[in-house]
């Protein structure tokens, strides 16, 4: 288990026959580089650069997080959950909880105290697992494990928290695995020392007691690296690496899978709470021939349950040449090597020779002979103790591996099913130690074997880091990447970068295809017709090694000379070249320039004179102009300037007289104006001087006193009195009159009526009275006619609101008003304001009719046989009715009959035993499934009752554990004198058989119980080849339980009662690595009792 390796582990055979012939041949036959053209036909995986990728890929870190290599994914809620801090993130990278799970300040000042540095004293998840609605997890917490149970919605709400001792490495360096059942029992492969020396597969938590493989043996393992462990049926599966023990020359690693029942519960005097079903057997990953290259290391495993296929990434030896392949194994292959013979070593000196089996095909069977052995296994238990490395070797799936690659070593391992036109493929991505992801095909099919789809560029270019963890999701079909720093989503599929049909077909990817009515690359499930959808994956893929030429970076800018004939100057330079790629394999060479000169000394020079420029005037004398410029070259940085003008001049048309020219002569002065007031006219002149083809009038006219004509009045003499009307009396009534004319015209004399003014008076007949005068004046015009009088428009009253224009949600209304009262006349001003105004209206909201909503699926069956049912349901929401409107017409509910087949008794199972009660007993139920059973089903009881027993194997506790108080009352004088009588019998025949296994024992000594200390500090390494850990002298044990183990509450089985365990075992006199020297151990103590 420990990360860091020996450093003279010594090369195997076949490793040196190999690494001699290498280095023999490099000096024999030097090797020439490869020529342009041999460059050209090698055939190559195609390669996905980073940039490519990276608009596909989803990115995410953490502040302060540097290990993401615990993912656990929770498909049922779309979950991704990290392990280091807790991170609970949604399948599209978006973190949605983090929760700090760190260690206390007290603990690690504890783990620095004793020789850890700050990094190592942190708190390292090391476990994590999804069961149920629960997250369990374990971390190293400063070299003291512990573990919780959280709430997969709320990681930071712990549900239990209990000791990670046996579940979870001290050390974050080293590797575990762990699996939880679906009986929620507990089954960590780690080791359980602080200094990490005590391997163990430790079973804890559940309904069983806890077990353990034998402590401190290295036959049932010797320094493993657990990588995986599977619940698969009645087994519970691990895969590791170890250092083989029945390797008889020199040390070297194999693979091994092992399994342990899960029902198994150990035990009773010889191997208690230890495995009795534990096997172990050799994985083979290697290339045939008459000497097969062998991949012994084990590194990454992939379970694919519908195939019953365990997919395994394998490497050569640390030391050795970097070499990985992937090999497949069927689980009846391993099956079928778990039957066969054992392999077994008589004693240290013997070689390993198969032994029958004796049990060939074990299913985890028990003995119900109500005897004391009742429920364990049906292995004897002293074959379990020596018998559990099998003979066989679990071969793989091909007799070669799926996929082998030299120079490079991989790392982590999934697999995907996918679903082709005409097969179903299984698709490997293998991640590397340099940070890249190898998409491959897993086939039996030769032309396709080690074929490579691509290589994915998961990191930018010149950083490469290892890949610490890979998860895939099949139903998203994204594969989750764990590095140091962070957590990739990469998209198992990207069809549409293939933009034509050869590009589609010719990247043999079995997620995509050529839809020939679509006209594009498309997966099988997006294509429109399956007839018209195409693959072609008869060959591996071939990088297209044409390369078109780019231009590199320009050089520094470097001083340079430069000559022009009659002198030199000095320039700045710079060039690049076309290397960034250069064109390979027919590629297109670069374009652009690849010298460039700057800050160059130059004399100016004169460019050649431009063309004589048009003469300025078409006739008579006029001039050309002509110009060049000093920019043939232009003078730079310090070069003589341009001597001479750069403008020249010259007379033109000399000999072209112009003609005398046509055109108007001034105007003359306006004449006098036509009227002097009132508006009138006035004109002016202008003459065709030297011809009459002048453009134009010759007379200008225009308006003149435009101002009114002064009106004058004049008065008539009056006339003289007339009568007009005489009364009843005598009197009578005379007028006169005279009339006013005026003139608006320039001449006075032409006049017009205005007003007639009448004045009349009433003069008494007898003359008594001065005659009263009253004046009536009336307005005449010229016509006759009454004067017309101006009349200003004025509004009606509003006309009545219109209809609304909507029913609801917000609509308008109007009225309207006219001009008419009264209408303007005689040039009366029209009415001021607006002829139509709106108002809102109906804003209430609209009434909804009802409608359904979509039928939820249908519910699990309420029974299992007899007939059940099963419902589905629908809202009335899409949308739901408002304002009165009608609700959804129809049933909300649908039932229909399913699982209608018959039931076998019509009984379910039963339930687990319940606990004991006061009385001393529990009891079990059933119930019937069927709804109507029949007169032959449901018979018998449906509740079973039995004593409860106490002949379990008890567990060594604590003696500080130990309830003092316990109450003996509850036994009678009879139970004792019985107990007496039966323990005396009892121990007289355990006596003699002690004696008949000790006598055994001096002869088979390796085949003793082993049981060592509490810690190894009482153990000395002697650098000896005998096998370690198989010689220990007497020594007291205080009171523990026997796998040195803290206990916690669900380990509480059976307590015994006793402070002090003494034990003397006898071993042979060689030992590797250990060795317990009285004089040197700190805890060796006897007691005088």
């Amino acid at each position: 288990m420990v990360v860091s390796r020996l450093k003279d582990i010594s090369l195997s055979v076949a490793s040196l026959f190999l690494l001699t012939f290498h280095l023999s041949a490099s000096q024999n036959a030097p090797e020439y580089p490869e020529t342009e053209q041999q460059q050209c036909i090698r055939r190559e995986h195609p390669t996905i650069a980073f940039e490519d990728l990276k608009p596909w890929v989803s990115n995410f870190t953490y502040p302060g997080v540097h290990d993401f290599s615990q993912l656990a994914l929770d498909a049922n809620r779309n979950q991704l959950i990290v392990g280091f801090t807790l991170l609970s993130c949604d399948l599209y990278i978006l973190v949605s909880q983090a929760t700090e799970w760190g260690s206390d300040e007290d603990t690690r000042r504890s783990c620095q105290s004793k020789g850890k540095t700050e990094e190592e004293c942190q708190n390292y998840v090391r476990v994590l697992i999804v069961y149920g609605k629960k997250v369990f997890t374990c971390g190293t917490n400063a070299f003291s494990p512990v573990c919780s149970s959280r709430q997969v919605g709320n990681v930071s709400k712990t549900i239990d928290k209990i000791n990670g001792v046996a579940r979870c490495p001290y050390d974050p360096r080293h590797n575990s695995t762990a699996v939880i059942t679906s009986r929620g029992e507990l089954y960590a492969a780690t080791v359980i020392d602080f200094s990490g020396r005590d391997p163990a597969i430790y079973r804890s938590l559940g309904k069983v007691p806890p077990l353990r493989t034998a402590q401190y043996n290295s036959k049932w393992l010797n320094e493993p690296n657990f990588i995986a462990a599977y619940d698969i049926g009645l087994f519970t599966y691990f895969f590791f690496r170890e250092n083989a023990v029945e390797h008889d020359c020199g040390k070297t690693v194999y693979s091994r899978v092992a399994r342990v029942c899960k029902n198994d519960i150990g035990g009773r005097f010889l191997l208690e709470d230890t495995w009795t079903t534990f096997m172990k057997a050799r994985l083979n990953c290697s290339r045939s021939g008459e000497i097969p290259f062998y991949y012994n290391e084990l590194q990454s495993t992939f379970y694919l349950p519908e195939q019953d296929l365990i997919y395994g990434v394998f490497t050569t030896n640390v030391n050795s040449i970097a070499a990985s392949a992937v090999c497949a194994f069927n689980l009846s292959a391993i099956t079928q090597a778990f039957n066969g013979p054992f392999r077994y070593q008589e004693n240290p000196r013997s070689a390993w020779l198969p032994t029958i089996n004796p049990i060939p095909n074990f299913q985890c069977g028990t003995l119900n002979d109500n005897s004391p052995n009742e429920n364990l296994t049906e292995r004897i238990l002293q074959d379990a103790q020596r018998l559990f490395l099998m003979n066989d070797v679990v071969q793989p799936v091909s007799v070669d591996p799926y996929v082998t690659q030299d120079s490079i070593r991989f790392s982590k391992l999934v697999v995907d099913i996918v679903q082709g036109k005409d097969t179903l493929y299984h698709v490997m991505y293998i991640g590397t130690e340099y940070g890249t992801i190898l998409k491959a095909l897993s086939t039996t099919n030769r032309s396709l074997r080690s074929c490579y789809l691509e290589e994915m560029q998961i990191l930018p270019d010149g950083q490469q880091e290892p890949i610490k963890s890979l998860q895939i999701l099949h139903s998203d079909r994204s594969l989750f990447v764990g590095l140091n720093n962070g957590v990739l989503k990469i998209p198992l599929e990207r069809c549409s970068v293939y933009r034509t049909e050869g590009e589609c077909l010719g990247a043999r990817d079995p997620y995509c295809g050529w839809d020939n009515k679509q006209k594009r690359c498309t997966t099988i499930e997006d294509s429109s017709n399956m007839s018209l959808w195409t693959q072609n994956i008869t060959e591996c893929p071939v990088k297209n090694l044409t390369t078109n030429g780019r231009l590199g970076p320009w050089s520094p800018w470097q001083p340079c000379e430069h000559s022009d004939g009659d002198s030199t100057g000095s320039c700045m330079c710079r060039s690049r070249s076309c290397d960034s790629p250069r064109p390979r394999c027919g590629g297109r060479s670069c374009e652009g320039a690849r010298i460039e000169i700057a800050n160059c000394s130059r004399n100016g020079a004169w460019t050649p004179w431009s063309a004589w420029a048009q003469c300025s005037t078409s006739c008579g004398i006029g001039f050309q102009v002509r110009q060049r410029s000093c920019s043939n070259p232009a003078p730079r940085y310090g070069g003589r300037v341009c001597v001479g003008q750069s403008r020249e001049e010259r007379f033109c048309n000399e000999n072209s007289p112009c003609p005398l020219p046509i055109f108007w002569s001034s105007w003359g002065p306006w004449n006098k104006c036509s009227a002097n007031c009132g508006g009138g006219i006035h004109s002016r002149q202008r003459s065709c001087e030297n011809g009459n083809t002048c453009p134009g009038c010759a007379v200008e006219y225009k308006t003149c006193n435009p101002e009114g004509c002064p009106e004058v009045r004049r008065n008539t003499p009056w006339t003289p009195w007339m009568p007009v009307n005489l009364t009843q009396n005598g009197a009578r009534q005379e007028q006169r009159f005279r009339y006013t004319c005026r003139a608006q015209l320039a001449d006075p004399h032409e006049l017009q009526f205005g007003r007639k003014k009448t004045e009349s008076r009433f003069c008494p007949n007898d003359g008594s009275a001065v005659c009263d005068t009253d004046s009536l004046v009336d307005d005449l015009l010229k016509t006759g006619k009454t004067s017309a009088r101006i009349i200003n428009g004025g509004w009606s009253f509003w006309g009545a609101w219109s209809s609304c224009s909507r029913d609801c949600e917000l609509g308008f209304r109007i009225r309207k008003r006219t001009c008419t009262n009264p209408e303007p006349k005689n040039g009366g001003l029209p009415c001021v304001g607006s002829a139509m105004e709106y108002q809102d209206c109906n804003p209430h909201p609209c009434p909804v009719k009802g409608s359904w909503s979509c039928w939820t699926p249908w519910s699990q069956c309420s029974a299992t046989c007899g007939g059940g049912h099963y419902q589905r349901t629908r809202t009335c929401t899409n949308p739901a009715p408002s304002s009165g409107e009608d609700i959804c017409i129809g049933l909300h509910t649908e039932e229909a009959l399913c699982n209608t087949h018959s039931c076998k008794g019509g009984w379910s199972d039963w339930s687990e035993w319940s606990l004991c009660n006061e009385d001393g007993i529990q009891y079990r139920s059933r119930y019937c499934e069927m709804h109507n059973p029949e007169s032959s089903q449901c018979v018998g009881n449906s509740t079973q009752y039995q004593d409860c027993l106490y002949n379990e194997i008890p567990v060594i506790l604590p003696a500080s554990s130990i309830d003092e108080t316990t109450n003996c009352g509850g036994f009678s004088l009879i139970h004792l004198i019985a107990t007496g009588i039966s323990c005396f019998f009892g121990s007289s025949l355990l006596t003699f058989v002690i004696y008949v296994y000790c006598q055994r024992c001096q002869r088979q000594s390796q085949e003793s119980t082993i049981i060592h200390p509490t810690t190894p500090n009482h153990l000395h390494y002697k650098g000896n080849t005998t096998p370690k850990n198989e010689k220990y002298t007497p020594m007291e044990f205080k009171t523990l339980n026997k796998n040195n183990l803290i206990p916690d509450e669900r380990t509480n089985f059976y307590p015994l009662q006793q402070t002090n365990v003494y034990t003397t075992t006898y071993y042979p006199s060689t030992l590797n690595k250990y060795d317990y020297r009285p004089e040197a151990s700190p805890g060796r103590t006897f007691t005088n009792s």
